[in-house]
């Protein structure tokens, strides 16, 4: 019978704490977002075995999958998000279960002002069993929006951070595109010093025919070879600097493994709307640049912190229950129940409410002050790279028309050398003008390409 009776007992308080405290807290509680899962991944990765020349396209792809950038700035997200719902257990109920054994002695204790029994002995035998099985829950049901600013403002610190994670893409795309960009034209160095090698020894080859038939001075010879000779250092040169070009790239990208690769001929395309007016792309990229979405973010969570902050002054109400089941051996224990409700009123706590409005307010007005900075630091970015462009432009028209003219110097060159009318020296300087002209052409549009990648991050554009 005794056992019958606990667990009616144990039924009711059951019923009791889901009736009445669970199901109204899930319906205030407010919908709580899917956890974010991340990929673990330690290291960075390999490039595939398939991929021996990288287009632009594929290193963008790349950088967005392997770069530990991205990766770190995902977890944080993902903590924020988590440290939002740490803040949403306060909507739902809280329930403590305890069981426990004690075994003690039962003198009695007096307290000031109490009278002790003449019948009582202090002894430190026998000593008893005791049990305690309980089970305690409470519900906040209303705290004057404390918990709810709490959550707002982690919402929107978690909404900043994902804004940031996309800001980290777009920066880390930029500059894999920029080390692309040097990379390929490091490789067009390769080519130029290599026709340059190919050039001189034809150059060596020809002169020396014309010494062994006494046509020219053994000097025109000696300085043949010592062209060809520094050609081949030049060509070493190139290959080392398109070596560290490519190491540099593997970086940029966030990948590990020889570099076995080497990069296309792509160039980055014309921008819409990059021959537009200053104000016309700031404008555009205010509107496109997600620093100012995380720093208006961060300005909403320091607003809803410091309404939380102010609401602490103010009582919270809780309502609790619980079921206990105690008694000195398993099969004599007794059951109760309890209900009840706590109105919590911190009256006085040393003024550290208000210090902490103190420091949200100040951190309100950082937010404003980064914004400011922001602002002037989209206006020098857009500057910068609307110059770059125009300057680029212009540059590569007037390296391509000294490329062609100083093709043909060379070709003259080598015509009036052949023909006995030319020399040396002349030979030598067309064929350094030439040189230097392909490497003026390849310099230009490297920064034409250079400077709309920087164009498209000071957009905002991906």
């Amino acid at each position: 019978m005794r056992t019958g009776r606990i667990t009616q007992g144990w039924r009711r308080a059951a019923w009791l704490a889901l009736h009445v405290i669970a199901l109204p807290a899930l319906a205030r509680a407010p919908v709580k977002l899917p956890p974010v899962t991340l990929p673990i991944q330690d290291t960075p990765t390999d490039l595939p075995p398939q991929l021996r020349i990288l287009s632009l396209a594929d290193v963008e792809r790349i950088a967005r999958e392997n770069q530990p950038q991205i990766r770190i700035s995902r977890a944080a997200t993902a903590a924020a998000r988590s440290r939002a719902d740490q803040i949403h257990t306060g909507y739902l109920p809280q329930v403590n279960g305890l069981v426990q054994y004690q075994r003690s002695t039962g003198n009695f204790a007096p307290r000031p002002g109490t009278v002790v029994p003449t019948t009582s002995t202090v002894s430190l035998a026998p000593s008893y069993d005791l049990f305690n099985v309980s089970v305690q829950a409470s519900q906040l049901v209303y705290d004057f929006g404390q918990t709810a600013d709490r959550y707002a403002a982690a919402d929107a610190a978690q909404d900043a951070l994902a804004w940031n994670e996309k800001a980290t893409e777009l920066q880390v795309v930029a500059a894999a595109r920029r080390a692309y960009f040097q990379a390929r034209a490091q490789r067009a160095l390769v080519d130029v010093a290599r026709e340059t090698l190919a050039n001189q020894r034809r150059h060596m080859k020809q002169i020396g025919g014309f010494v062994q038939a006494g046509a020219r001075p053994e000097i025109d010879l000696v300085q043949a070879k010592t062209n060809v000779s520094n050609a081949q250092v030049g060509l070493i040169s190139a290959q080392n600097a398109y070596d560290s070009g490519r190491a540099l790239l593997s970086q940029a990208m966030g990948v590990l493994g020889e570099i076995d690769y080497d990069v296309g001929d792509d160039e980055q395309q014309a921008i819409d709307g990059e021959d537009a007016s200053q104000q016309a792309l700031v404008d555009k990229a205010i509107a496109g640049r997600p620093e100012l979405v995380v720093l208006d973010r961060q300005r909403r969570q320091q607003e809803l912190a410091l309404r939380a902050i102010h609401n602490t002054l103010w009582p919270t109400l809780a309502v609790t229950a619980g079921v206990t089941d105690v008694g000195v051996t398993i099969g004599g224990m007794v059951p109760n129940w309890n209900v009840g409700a706590a109105l919590n009123w911190p009256i006085f706590q040393g003024g550290i409410a208000k210090a902490q409005e103190a420091e949200a307010t100040a951190n309100l007005a950082a937010v404003a002050g980064q914004n400011s900075v922001q602002l002037l630091q989209i206006q020098s970015d857009i500057s910068q790279a609307r110059l770059a462009v125009r300057a680029a432009k212009a540059t590569i028209i007037a390296a391509d028309d000294a490329l062609l003219n100083g093709k043909e110097l060379l070709r003259m060159a080598e015509a009036r050398y052949l023909a006995g009318v030319g020399n040396g020296i002349e030979l030598n300087d067309t064929q350094l003008a030439y040189t230097n002209a392909a490497v003026q052409v390849i310099a230009a549009r490297y920064n034409l390409s250079t400077a709309r990648a920087q164009l498209l991050a000071a957009l905002g554009q991906p």
